[in-house]
């Protein structure tokens, strides 16, 4: 089960108290003060991991809580400070800090929740986007531990009894949301094809089969030359028309192919499922259009795909003089037409 969006609640530990204690020992009944500090609450510290690919593991323990620090002691020892928490995040990782008016009261943080959350980001507050592994973020820090009487000693009060209780931890709920990170990314209706050739140009293993919607969550595939140079590619489930509103799986997994340096549009050009290969295009960058603007002016390729099926030859010379764009053809069930691809996509790379 693939889940890129998740609702956590975090909570730092508090501080411990620190002490109050005077020193009695064998020579000394009537010692000075010599209560500890309490020990710093434990923080909730987020980090990029690149080995974990979701957060499906937050899904179901969205509480996140960090250890309390220990109380302080006798004979000025500070109290032991509370572990952290750590929350391992794959690279492309946005958080936001739900605002508490947009918290329902009350309300487990479920899967079922995921709906009292905004559809639109910027009613959400930005925290950070984390994309480099081993990257670092203090979610909630840890409260400060208290003072023992100790520290309140002077010329005029030799036996202070005062101390100080710790200062309470951060806490607060945050919306974790994944944006793969791939260097180019594969866009297409359904039954296009886009998983057949991640299969063929990478290792990756998406499932394949004969109808629409076979992908139902993001595929990353690294494709890999002679020198050793990776390219990764992402395919996302197949967008329909209306797929910048949330029609079908689109607007679930557009979010995907946002940090995408450049794009390919996999084009049926035999038309094996009764559409016309120029409405596809035209109604793939419509869509991609609507749902970001910024994303419909990135670099991109046409893939004419299944070429080896009739009335793909003939479809493609109308196709070309319509859109005015040379495109790639291949059959990616032949393995026809990939090395080339595979040279246009590196090249293409190296120049943006």
């Amino acid at each position: 089960m693939f889940v890129d969006r998740v609702r956590v609640v975090a909570r730092a530990g508090n501080g411990g108290p620190g002490a109050c204690s005077f020193l009695r020992e064998k020579n000394m009944p009537e010692g000075g003060p010599d209560g500890g500090n309490g020990g710093r609450g434990g923080s909730v510290i987020l980090i990029v991991d690149p080995h974990v690919n979701n957060l499906i593991r937050y899904r179901y323990s969205p509480h996140q809580f960090a250890r309390n620090g220990d109380h302080g002691g006798k004979k000025q020892m500070s109290g032991k400070s509370g572990a952290d928490c750590l929350i391992t995040v794959p690279p492309g990782t946005v958080v936001s800090r739900i605002p508490d008016h947009l918290i329902a009261e009350k309300a487990r943080p479920s899967e079922t929740d995921l709906g009292h959350l905004p559809q639109d980001s910027s009613q959400l507050e930005p925290v950070a986007d984390l994309v480099k592994p081993g990257e670092r973020l203090v979610l909630c820090a840890g409260g400060r531990g208290g003072r023992g009487n100790m520290n309140f000693k002077s010329s005029t009060n030799q036996a202070p009894r005062r101390y100080e209780e710790g200062e309470e931890g951060e806490r607060g709920q945050f919306q974790l949301e994944l944006k793969s990170i791939a260097d180019a990314g594969l866009v297409g209706y359904p039954n296009a094809g886009k998983s057949t050739l991640l299969s063929r140009l990478s290792h990756a293993h998406p499932k394949i089969a004969p109808y629409p919607f076979t992908t139902l969550e993001p595929m990353i595939g690294v494709v890999e030359y002679p020198d050793f140079a990776r390219v990764t590619v992402a395919d996302i489930p197949g967008l329909i028309e209306g797929a910048h509103e949330g029609v079908g799986l689109g607007h679930e997994f557009l979010r995907h192919i946002e940090r995408c340096r450049i794009l390919l549009f996999v084009i049926d050009m035999a038309g094996s499922e009764g559409r016309d290969p120029r409405d596809d295009f035209t109604q793939l960058r419509k869509e991609i259009s609507l749902y970001q603007k910024e994303l419909a002016e990135r670099p991109y390729h046409i893939i004419a795909n299944k070429m080896d099926l009739p009335e793909a030859a003939e479809n493609l010379k109308k196709f070309e003089r319509r859109v005015r764009r040379k495109t790639i053809p291949i059959a990616g069930d032949k393995n026809e037409g990939l090395d080339r691809l595979k040279e246009v996509l590196r090249k293409e790379l190296a120049a943006v």
